[in-house]
């Protein structure tokens, strides 16, 4: 508090002070008691829904977890979880918590989104063992349409994109058994896709195509990578639930004076803001032979564990990190709480969580956008 004491004379000034020292007190007796929230900044309650995968050691889908099951954190401070729903397009019932002390008997029957992200190799060909990344290339085409064949469940709707400087999309969602086969056929070998029209594709579900760019601007979006992956995100944000995109390619970033990875947090931020802010988990395959150890390593790793995905090196079959993938994401819990932030502030809060059971695996994005 500032006194303005507008005086001719140092003795009236005095005097004046004087009388307002008890005004004074008083005031500041009465802040000392008053609710502090009172005087801070204006907050804003939001809920947050998080969803989490929790599975065992071998993979298998963890059923019967309550809200007070978990532990959320936001930086040091612990939030309650108010729910805990589970969401599955596969796992029987088992018990499966919701609120604290409730319990659901069977899960939340859910369809389940996967989308195949080929990073195309054809860029490399020139390059010293190109020839060997695109062979890679086509196996990965031929054990993804083998999955497809087998293993695809009632539930699951897949899309096919690539990268080659810039997005190509093959198909949006679909459970066509046949125009899938023929889209992950047409993606490895680079063929031209649906053009830069994409939308033109009749659909038969959730569509990709209805958020994306079309035409030039298609092109000019994607030039990177990063955007790409991007642009893939924001057009699955409106598809309701977990998306897993599996990528599949070498890696991508830039390489610091000593020769190592490191992220170009120009791109890079933008880019995980997207995927996390639209629930889409990115399960990295890596594309290059078993016996090789590559400088990109460090860039499918991190982009896995920053969405709430998985990396897979060493690829032999690549039908395996597909079944794995499957496995694990049969079922995921969907966590809502309230946390606060300052009224007209943006930002990205980071979020971290864990179960009481020590044992049990966690895979959850790190954070979203408020």
């Amino acid at each position: 508090m500032k006194l303005r004491l507008h005086t001719t004379t140092l003795a009236l000034g005095a005097f004046l002070l004087t009388l307002l020292l008890p005004a004074v007190a008083v005031r500041a007796a009465e802040q000392e008691q008053r609710p502090q929230a009172q005087f801070g900044e204006e907050m804003t309650v939001s809920e947050v829904l998080l969803d989490v995968l929790v599975t065992s050691k071998d993979g298998d889908v963890i059923v019967g977890l309550g809200a007070d099951d978990f532990i959320v954190r936001e930086g040091d401070e612990t939030i309650p979880v108010d729910t805990a729903t589970f969401y599955s397009s596969s796992v029987p019932g088992k018990g499966v918590g919701t609120t604290a002390g409730e319990s659901r008997v069977d899960p939340v029957p859910e369809d389940r989104y996967f989308i195949l992200f080929f990073d195309d190799q054809r860029k490399n060909q020139s390059v010293t063992g190109g020839n060997r990344l695109l062979q890679r290339q086509m196996q990965a085409g031929r054990d993804a349409e083998r999955w497809i064949g087998n293993a695809l469940a009632p539930a699951d709707w897949v899309a096919v994109v690539s990268y080659d400087r810039s997005l190509r999309v093959f198909t949006d969602f679909t459970r066509d058994r046949q125009r899938l086969a023929n889209a992950i056929e047409e993606a490895t070998s680079g063929g031209p896709g649906l053009g830069t029209w994409p939308s033109r594709q009749s659909t038969e579900g959730p569509a990709l195509t209805d958020d994306l760019p079309e035409g030039r601007a298609l092109v000019k979006e994607t030039t990177r990578i990063y955007s790409a992956l991007e642009r893939v995100a924001e057009a699955a944000a409106d598809v309701r639930g977990r998306k897993n995109l599996v990528y599949v390619g070498l890696g991508f970033g830039r390489l610091n004076s000593f020769g190592q990875y490191e992220p170009d947090n120009r791109y890079y931020q933008p880019m995980l803001r997207a995927l996390n802010d639209a629930n889409v988990a990115v399960y990295t395959v890596d594309i290059t032979p078993p016996e090789v150890s590559h400088t990109f390593e460090g860039a499918l790793t991190e982009l896995a564990e920053d969405t709430g995905g998985r990396y897979y090196p060493f690829a032999t079959s690549f039908a395996t990190p597909l079944s794995e993938i499957a496995k694990e994401t049969s079922g995921y819990y969907l966590l809502s709480y309230r946390t606060q932030h300052p009224v007209g502030e943006d930002g990205y809060q980071k979020v971290t969580v864990e179960t009481k059971n020590p044992g049990f695996r966690i895979r959850v994005r790190q954070g979203y956008e408020y």
